[in-house]
């Protein structure tokens, strides 16, 4: 048996410091706060408490997060962009602290957004938690894949294929690679001391996607809205332990206050 247990303590503390950098950046999520400004607000809590932003000059990316608005269905680049009513956010950190890395993201919503986007978001959410619910030793990547694909279609939404959730310890991206969609009992199989992300990108219309010309920020084709969710987390010897769980309980929006 492998002894992960002090692997494991470490992304306990970068996981935490990353979800409560998200549940502090949900007082300040409303009408008329930049994408700029929840960068800053992110940059000096993570700072200030230990550790450091893992995407600020990550291959040449100059923003301490990601905000991916509306129909951006990842790594959108903080700017001067206001947030307005009926918009829908994902806030994406990654923490480091001593050399480890917490990675999650969430969605928030700025006042009332439309029916179809409230159920994308629930079931993007459901989703991730769906394919966490199934980890143990001995699943395959194929059945997490399985899990978020067979719920999601069967709403009417496609996944991204794209973009996937990845392995990660002390080292921001590593292997292996968790698709989002896949056939049940194939693929590599879970072990004890594994830890990656899941992350579901979903979208309420094709699952096609484009990059800008900024290099970074990709959209859907269709201009439909997509949502994300994300979860770092470890396989321990018969389940599973997630390392990125909101200490004020904060899952899908709204979060009550």
């Amino acid at each position: 048996m492998i002894n992960y247990s002090e692997k494991f303590e470490k992304m306990r503390i970068a996981g935490k410091l990353a979800s409560q950098t998200l549940d502090m950046l949900t007082d300040y999520i409303k009408p008329g706060i930049s994408t700029d400004k929840i960068d800053e607000l992110s940059y000096e809590f993570i700072n200030d408490n230990g550790g450091y932003s893992a995407p600020l000059y990550y291959r040449g990316f100059k923003k301490s997060l990601c905000t991916s608005l509306n129909h951006v269905v990842c790594h959108g680049i903080p700017s001067d962009r206001i947030l307005n009513e009926g918009d829908a956010i994902n806030v994406d950190v990654t923490a480091v602290v001593n050399e480890f890395y917490g990675d999650t993201s969430r969605m928030f919503i700025i006042g009332e957004i439309s029916i179809k986007a409230k159920n994308l978001i629930d079931a993007t959410y459901e989703s991730m938690m769906r394919a966490i619910k199934i980890l143990k030793p001995g699943v395959k990547l194929g059945d997490i894949g399985f899990e978020i694909q067979s719920f999601v279609e069967d709403k009417g939404f496609s996944v991204v294929r794209d973009f996937c959730g990845h392995g990660i310890s002390n080292i921001f991206h590593e292997p292996p690679n968790i698709l989002h969609y896949g056939k049940k009992n194939s693929g590599f199989e879970l072990k004890p001391g594994m830890t990656f992300t899941i992350e579901p990108m979903i979208n309420a219309g094709k699952l096609d996607v484009k990059i800008l010309n900024d290099g970074w920020t990709a959209v859907t084709k269709d201009k439909s809205l997509s949502a994300q969710f994300e979860h770092t987390l470890g396989i321990t010897e018969d389940s599973y332990e997630i390392f990125t769980e909101s200490v004020k309980d904060y899952r899908k929006p709204p979060y009550k206050q």
